[in-house]
C-alpha cells in the first residue's frame, strides 16, 4: 500500500499559517502491541437511525456557538440536528453550510456548522480510537476527529493535551494530519506527521485511527501505520497523554491553517462518520475509561 502513499513522519508546524517544516521519509513504524493482542470494545456509535435524527444524547454533547473556539473559526455551531444528522443509511453527516447564524453566545456568524463530543459521556486512556469517515473538500474547509484530556476544565488547554487522529484541511486535499499539542509544544508549533496519497480524501470512505499507549502514540490510515510520536519526541516539555481523553467531531470553517473559503469553495460541506469505536486491551487494566 505504501508504494502510493508519502509517509510524513515529525515535524514543527511554525506561525499562526501553519507553514511548514517538513521532512518526508519513506519509512513505516509498525505496531508494538502484538497481532494476537485481543481488544474489547469501550465505546461504539455505528449511527443506526431515521433520516434527520439528532445524533444519540447519552453518547454525544454539543460545543455552541461562534466564539472561533483559539482558531479564528467563522462557523457558529448549532445545537440539536440544524447541521448535525443522521442520514438514514447508517452514517452521521455534520454540514456546514453559508448561513448567517446567531449562537446561543450572541455572536453572529455567515456560516453554520456542528462540533460534538463525549466530554460528559465516555473518556479512556490508552487504546484504540477509529473511525471510518468521507471528509469534504474545499478552501476554508477543515475537518478533525480528535481528542482533549478530560481533566481540561482543571488545568485548561494545553495542559490536557490534544490528540488529533485526523485533521483534513481544504488548501491540502490529499493529505491526512496526525498532530498533537501539550505544554511548549501548542497553537504555533505542535509534533505532527502527516501522509498523502495521490487522490483527495474526499474520494472515498477511509478509517482514521490511532493506537495510543503509555509513551507512545501510532496513527493509522485504512490500517497502515504512518506516523508515530514517542514520549522523547517532546524532549525535556511535559508529556500530558498519561490520564483520559474525551472524543470530539467538528467541521469547521476558515481559521488561521485552512484560510477562509473563496469563490471555488461549494456549499453546503458534509463530513459524513460511519461509525467511531472505541476499544481497550482485554489485558489492561489502565485505562481509566468511564
Amino acid at each position: 500500500m505504501f508504494d502510493e502513499l508519502t509517509v510524513g513522519v515529525l515535524f514543527l508546524r511554525l506561525g499562526p499559517t501553519r507553514a511548514s517544516l517538513i521532512q518526508l521519509v519513506p519509512t513505516v513504524i509498525m505496531s508494538t502491541i502484538s497481532s494476537a493482542a485481543i481488544w474489547t470494545i469501550t465505546f461504539e456509535d455505528d449511527f443506526e437511525g431515521q433520516a434527520g435524527d439528532a445524533p444519540c444524547l447519552s453518547r454525544w454533547g454539543r460545543d455552541l456557538g461562534g466564539g472561533g473556539f483559539g482558531n479564528n473559526e467563522l462557523e457558529s455551531y448549532t445545537d440539536g440536528s440544524a447541521n448535525s444528522f443522521l442520514d438514514g443509511e447508517g452514517n452521521l453527516v455534520i454540514e456546514a453550510r453559508r448561513e448567517t447564524t446567531t449562537g446561543v453566545d450572541g455572536i453572529t456568524r455567515a456560516y453554520s456548522s456542528a462540533r460534538l463530543h463525549t466530554k460528559h459521556t465516555f473518556s479512556q486512556r490508552y487504546g484504540r480510537f477509529e473511525a471510518r469517515m468521507k471528509v469534504p473538500e474545499g478552501q476554508g474547509i477543515w475537518s478533525a476527529f480528535w481528542m482533549l484530556g478530560s481533566n481540561i476544565d482543571r488545568v485548561g488547554w494545553p495542559n490536557c493535551g490534544e490528540i488529533d487522529i485526523l485533521e483534513s484541511v481544504g488548501p491540502f486535499p490529499k493529505t491526512a494530519y496526525a498532530t498533537i499539542h501539550g505544554p511548549g509544544y501548542s497553537a504555533g508549533n505542535p509534533i505532527q506527521g502527516s501522509l498523502t496519497i495521490d487522490h483527495p480524501l474526499s474520494d472515498d470512505f477511509h478509517v482514521y485511527g490511532i493506537e495510543w499507549e503509555q509513551d507512545q502514540i501510532r496513527w493509522y490510515f485504512d490500517g497502515e501505520n504512518y506516523a508515530t510520536i514517542s514520549r522523547n519526541h517532546v524532549g525535556d516539555q511535559p508529556w500530558p497523554f498519561d490520564h483520559p481523553f474525551h472524543l470530539l467531531l467538528n467541521l469547521a470553517v476558515g481559521g488561521y491553517w485552512p484560510g477562509e473559503p473563496d469563490s471555488t469553495t461549494k456549499f453546503p460541506q458534509r463530513l459524513t462518520i460511519d461509525y467511531v469505536r472505541v476499544f481497550a486491551l482485554a489485558s489492561d487494566e489502565t485505562t481509566g475509561q468511564r
